[in-house]
Protein backbone atom coordinates (compact mmCIF):
# COMPACT_ATOMS: atom_id res chain seq x y z
CA UNK A 1 0.00 0.00 0.00
CA UNK A 2 2.61 2.40 0.73
CA UNK A 3 4.81 1.51 -1.92
CA UNK A 4 2.51 2.56 -4.27
CA UNK A 5 1.11 5.54 -2.64
CA UNK A 6 5.18 6.76 -2.98
CA UNK A 7 5.03 5.95 -6.49
CA UNK A 8 2.12 8.12 -7.57
CA UNK A 9 1.52 11.64 -7.68
CA UNK A 10 2.29 13.35 -4.39
CA UNK A 11 1.01 16.56 -5.54
CA UNK A 12 -2.24 15.65 -4.15
CA UNK A 13 -0.52 15.61 -0.43
CA UNK A 14 1.06 19.01 -0.82
CA UNK A 15 -2.53 20.40 -2.70
CA UNK A 16 -4.15 19.41 0.67
CA UNK A 17 -1.44 21.47 2.26
CA UNK A 18 -2.16 24.54 0.45
CA UNK A 19 -6.03 23.90 0.74
CA UNK A 20 -5.22 23.74 4.96
CA UNK A 21 -3.57 26.82 4.71
CA UNK A 22 -5.17 28.95 2.79
CA UNK A 23 -8.87 27.47 4.38
CA UNK A 24 -7.62 27.62 8.11
CA UNK A 25 -4.38 29.65 8.78
CA UNK A 26 -4.42 32.83 6.34
CA UNK A 27 -7.64 33.68 6.51
CA UNK A 28 -6.72 34.19 10.35
CA UNK A 29 -3.03 35.58 9.77
CA UNK A 30 -2.94 39.30 11.83
CA UNK A 31 -6.40 38.73 12.48
CA UNK A 32 -6.26 36.55 15.26
CA UNK A 33 -8.63 38.28 18.20
CA UNK A 34 -7.31 37.65 21.82
CA UNK A 35 -9.93 34.61 22.47
CA UNK A 36 -8.69 32.83 19.65
CA UNK A 37 -4.79 32.45 21.28
CA UNK A 38 -4.19 30.19 24.24
CA UNK A 39 -1.61 29.37 26.05
CA UNK A 40 -0.99 25.66 26.79
CA UNK A 41 2.14 25.09 28.93
CA UNK A 42 3.34 28.55 29.41
CA UNK A 43 3.35 32.46 27.82
CA UNK A 44 5.44 30.86 25.14
CA UNK A 45 3.92 27.99 24.18
CA UNK A 46 0.72 29.21 22.52
CA UNK A 47 -2.00 27.71 20.32
CA UNK A 48 -4.65 29.41 18.19
CA UNK A 49 -7.68 28.75 16.80
CA UNK A 50 -5.90 28.78 13.33
CA UNK A 51 -3.44 25.97 14.88
CA UNK A 52 -6.27 23.57 15.66
CA UNK A 53 -8.81 23.81 12.69
CA UNK A 54 -5.87 23.29 10.33
CA UNK A 55 -5.23 20.64 11.92
CA UNK A 56 -8.43 19.27 11.89
CA UNK A 57 -8.46 19.90 7.90
CA UNK A 58 -5.27 18.07 7.72
CA UNK A 59 -5.74 15.44 9.65
CA UNK A 60 -9.56 14.56 7.55
CA UNK A 61 -7.75 15.38 3.91
CA UNK A 62 -4.39 12.98 4.81
CA UNK A 63 -6.16 9.87 5.95
CA UNK A 64 -8.56 9.87 2.46
CA UNK A 65 -5.54 10.16 0.67
CA UNK A 66 -4.03 7.16 2.20
CA UNK A 67 -6.68 5.36 3.99
CA UNK A 68 -5.54 3.13 6.77
CA UNK A 69 -2.99 5.66 7.95
CA UNK A 70 -3.36 7.63 10.82
CA UNK A 71 -2.06 11.00 11.89
CA UNK A 72 -0.11 12.38 14.76
CA UNK A 73 -0.55 16.04 15.32
CA UNK A 74 0.62 18.63 17.85
CA UNK A 75 -2.53 19.57 18.71
CA UNK A 76 -3.97 16.02 18.82
CA UNK A 77 -1.06 14.71 21.48
CA UNK A 78 -1.64 17.72 23.25
CA UNK A 79 -5.48 16.40 24.27
CA UNK A 80 -4.21 12.93 24.25
CA UNK A 81 -0.58 11.94 25.08
CA UNK A 82 -1.20 8.36 23.97
CA UNK A 83 -1.48 9.57 20.31
CA UNK A 84 1.61 9.81 19.85
CA UNK A 85 2.43 6.04 20.30
CA UNK A 86 1.21 5.58 16.74
CA UNK A 87 4.75 6.36 15.84
CA UNK A 88 5.93 2.89 17.25
CA UNK A 89 3.93 1.14 15.41
CA UNK A 90 2.68 -0.59 12.27
CA UNK A 91 0.35 1.83 10.82
CA UNK A 92 1.84 4.68 7.65
CA UNK A 93 1.65 8.03 10.07
CA UNK A 94 1.70 11.56 8.92
CA UNK A 95 3.05 14.09 11.48
CA UNK A 96 1.82 17.10 11.27
CA UNK A 97 2.61 20.63 12.86
CA UNK A 98 -0.34 22.87 11.74
CA UNK A 99 1.45 26.02 12.36
CA UNK A 100 5.59 25.96 13.43
CA UNK A 101 6.03 29.52 14.55
CA UNK A 102 3.25 29.86 16.29
CA UNK A 103 4.18 32.96 18.42
CA UNK A 104 5.88 34.50 14.78
CA UNK A 105 2.40 33.71 13.91
CA UNK A 106 0.61 35.40 16.50
CA UNK A 107 3.00 38.63 15.81
CA UNK A 108 1.91 38.70 12.74
CA UNK A 109 5.03 38.02 11.17
CA UNK A 110 5.72 36.03 8.31
CA UNK A 111 8.11 33.36 9.62
CA UNK A 112 6.10 30.26 10.33
CA UNK A 113 4.89 27.44 8.00
CA UNK A 114 2.67 24.13 8.26
CA UNK A 115 4.98 20.89 8.51
CA UNK A 116 3.71 17.31 7.25
CA UNK A 117 5.72 14.37 6.69
CA UNK A 118 5.14 10.44 6.31
CA UNK A 119 6.29 7.92 7.94
CA UNK A 120 6.36 4.06 8.19
CA UNK A 121 8.50 1.87 11.05
CA UNK A 122 10.02 4.99 11.60
CA UNK A 123 11.03 5.46 8.62
CA UNK A 124 10.58 9.04 6.98
CA UNK A 125 9.47 7.97 3.78
CA UNK A 126 8.18 12.00 2.33
CA UNK A 127 7.70 15.62 4.05
CA UNK A 128 6.01 18.68 2.79
CA UNK A 129 7.20 22.35 4.89
CA UNK A 130 4.91 24.89 3.61
CA UNK A 131 5.34 28.80 4.23
CA UNK A 132 1.90 30.25 3.29
CA UNK A 133 2.67 34.19 3.62
CA UNK A 134 5.89 33.64 1.94
CA UNK A 135 4.41 31.10 -0.90
CA UNK A 136 7.33 28.70 -0.42
CA UNK A 137 6.95 25.01 -0.90
CA UNK A 138 9.70 22.51 -0.44
CA UNK A 139 8.73 18.93 -0.78
CA UNK A 140 11.39 15.92 -0.33
CA UNK A 141 10.79 12.12 -0.91
CA UNK A 142 13.21 9.57 0.39
CA UNK A 143 16.13 8.82 -2.30
CA UNK A 144 14.52 11.35 -4.69
CA UNK A 145 15.67 14.59 -3.35
CA UNK A 146 14.75 17.88 -2.40
CA UNK A 147 12.71 20.69 -4.27
CA UNK A 148 11.54 24.54 -3.30
CA UNK A 149 8.87 25.39 -5.24
CA UNK A 150 9.78 23.04 -7.80
CA UNK A 151 13.46 24.03 -8.17
CA UNK A 152 16.29 21.46 -6.82
CA UNK A 153 17.73 22.06 -3.25
CA UNK A 154 21.31 21.29 -2.88
CA UNK A 155 22.64 22.13 0.78
CA UNK A 156 26.41 22.31 -0.05
CA UNK A 157 28.72 23.13 2.82
CA UNK A 158 30.38 25.76 4.21
CA UNK A 159 32.83 27.92 3.07
CA UNK A 160 36.84 26.64 4.28
CA UNK A 161 37.42 28.58 7.52
CA UNK A 162 33.98 30.54 7.52
CA UNK A 163 32.21 31.24 10.79
CA UNK A 164 29.63 28.53 10.93
CA UNK A 165 25.70 30.24 11.48
CA UNK A 166 24.28 27.95 13.89
CA UNK A 167 20.29 28.34 15.11
CA UNK A 168 20.16 26.40 18.66
CA UNK A 169 16.81 25.93 20.69
CA UNK A 170 15.34 29.29 21.99
CA UNK A 171 16.58 29.82 25.44
CA UNK A 172 12.79 30.69 26.53
CA UNK A 173 12.47 27.13 25.53
CA UNK A 174 15.34 25.27 27.22
CA UNK A 175 15.90 24.37 30.87
CA UNK A 176 19.84 25.23 32.87
CA UNK A 177 21.35 22.02 31.44
CA UNK A 178 20.05 22.42 28.37
CA UNK A 179 21.64 25.48 28.08
CA UNK A 180 24.73 24.79 29.35
CA UNK A 181 25.13 22.00 26.75
CA UNK A 182 24.35 24.43 24.12
CA UNK A 183 26.86 27.08 25.49
CA UNK A 184 29.75 25.11 24.02
CA UNK A 185 28.59 26.30 20.65
CA UNK A 186 29.84 29.21 21.82
CA UNK A 187 33.17 29.48 20.42
CA UNK A 188 35.72 30.49 18.18
CA UNK A 189 34.49 29.73 14.42
CA UNK A 190 30.77 29.25 15.05
CA UNK A 191 28.29 31.55 15.24
CA UNK A 192 25.09 30.52 17.08
CA UNK A 193 21.64 32.62 17.36
CA UNK A 194 18.16 31.25 18.67
CA UNK A 195 16.03 29.50 16.83
CA UNK A 196 12.88 30.92 14.82
CA UNK A 197 10.54 28.43 13.41
CA UNK A 198 12.56 24.83 13.53
CA UNK A 199 10.77 24.21 10.12
CA UNK A 200 12.30 27.12 8.28
CA UNK A 201 15.32 26.57 9.69
CA UNK A 202 15.50 23.60 8.53
CA UNK A 203 14.71 24.86 4.81
CA UNK A 204 17.59 27.88 5.77
CA UNK A 205 20.25 24.66 5.66
CA UNK A 206 18.28 23.06 2.64
CA UNK A 207 19.26 26.21 0.75
CA UNK A 208 22.78 26.66 1.74
CA UNK A 209 21.76 29.67 3.93
CA UNK A 210 22.31 28.25 7.48
CA UNK A 211 25.34 26.10 8.23
CA UNK A 212 23.62 23.69 11.09
CA UNK A 213 21.23 23.78 13.93
CA UNK A 214 21.23 22.52 17.64
CA UNK A 215 18.35 21.42 19.23
CA UNK A 216 17.26 20.16 23.00
CA UNK A 217 13.91 18.94 22.43
CA UNK A 218 12.32 15.88 19.95
CA UNK A 219 8.74 16.18 19.47
CA UNK A 220 8.56 14.26 15.64
CA UNK A 221 6.05 17.25 14.48
CA UNK A 222 8.90 19.79 14.78
CA UNK A 223 12.05 17.61 13.48
CA UNK A 224 10.66 15.33 11.16
CA UNK A 225 9.70 17.28 7.73
CA UNK A 226 12.90 19.01 8.12
CA UNK A 227 15.57 16.43 8.90
CA UNK A 228 14.47 14.69 5.77
CA UNK A 229 14.41 17.88 3.68
CA UNK A 230 18.47 18.55 5.08
CA UNK A 231 19.12 14.89 4.46
CA UNK A 232 17.40 14.87 0.49
CA UNK A 233 19.18 17.98 -0.08
CA UNK A 234 22.70 16.61 1.10
CA UNK A 235 22.80 17.20 4.41
CA UNK A 236 22.74 15.05 7.43
CA UNK A 237 21.88 14.47 10.93
CA UNK A 238 23.30 13.36 14.54
CA UNK A 239 22.31 13.12 18.22
CA UNK A 240 25.26 13.95 20.91
CA UNK A 241 25.89 10.38 20.97
CA UNK A 242 26.66 10.12 17.01
CA UNK A 243 23.68 8.03 16.72
CA UNK A 244 20.70 8.80 14.20
CA UNK A 245 17.76 10.88 15.58
CA UNK A 246 14.83 8.41 15.96
CA UNK A 247 11.61 10.25 15.04
CA UNK A 248 9.42 8.43 17.97
CA UNK A 249 11.90 9.65 20.77
CA UNK A 250 14.45 8.62 23.08
CA UNK A 251 17.45 10.36 21.35
CA UNK A 252 20.41 11.49 23.05
CA UNK A 253 20.16 15.16 22.72
CA UNK A 254 20.61 17.69 21.63
CA UNK A 255 21.19 16.57 18.46
CA UNK A 256 22.11 18.59 15.35
CA UNK A 257 21.39 19.15 11.90
CA UNK A 258 23.98 20.55 9.19
CA UNK A 259 25.13 20.89 5.97
CA UNK A 260 26.88 17.95 5.53
CA UNK A 261 28.23 15.26 7.45
CA UNK A 262 31.44 17.19 8.32
CA UNK A 263 29.87 20.26 9.95
CA UNK A 264 27.36 17.80 11.62
CA UNK A 265 29.92 15.83 13.21
CA UNK A 266 32.00 18.88 14.30
CA UNK A 267 29.08 20.78 16.06
CA UNK A 268 28.39 17.47 17.23
CA UNK A 269 31.67 16.92 18.84
CA UNK A 270 31.39 20.49 20.62
CA UNK A 271 27.92 19.61 22.22
CA UNK A 272 29.54 16.35 23.69
CA UNK A 273 32.20 17.89 24.77
CA UNK A 274 35.07 16.29 22.93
Amino acid sequence: MIDDFLAGDLAVVEEAVRKAAAAEIMPRFRQLAAHEIVEKNGPHDLVTVADRLAEEHLTAALTAILPGSVVVGEEAVHADPAVYEALRGDTPVWIVDPVDGTRQFVRGEAGFCTLVALAHRGELLASWTFAPALDEMAVAVRGRGATLNGRPLHAGSPAAGAVLEVATSHPDYTTPDQKRALLALDTEGVRPRPCGSAGLEYLAIARGELDGLAFSWEYAWDHAAGLLLVAEAGGAHTTVAGEPFRIAGGNALPFTAARDAATAERLRRLLAGE
